[in-house]
């Protein structure tokens, strides 16, 4: 499973999410999951922008990998931190 979530954060962040705004953008990307009835792709990338990820396309590799975060729960045990450490960024 930790090979998901660093693919995952990998992904992120060859996309342009890094830094500080990496975790904000997991934190909104989990609470947009938790706002909306149904998951898809197309929803979750609206209530993404809405949040002012604008610049950030979602694309369904990146959005099977949240999926599959999400449901074995790694990124609720999220830690900047050691997101650095891990990714050596």
């Amino acid at each position: 499973m930790e090979l998901i979530k660093r693919t995952l954060l990998r992904r992120l962040i060859d996309k342009g999410i890094e830094g500080r705004t990496l975790a904000a953008f997991i934190r909104d990307m989990i609470n947009s999951f938790g706002n909306t009835e149904g998951h898809d792709l197309k929803r979750l990338e609206y209530r993404l922008r809405s949040l002012g990820w604008v610049d950030f396309e979602l694309d369904e590799y990146t959005y099977q990998l949240i999926i599959a975060n999400l449901e074995t729960k790694t990124l609720d045990r999220y830690r900047m931190n050691d997101c650095r450490q891990k990714l050596a960024i």
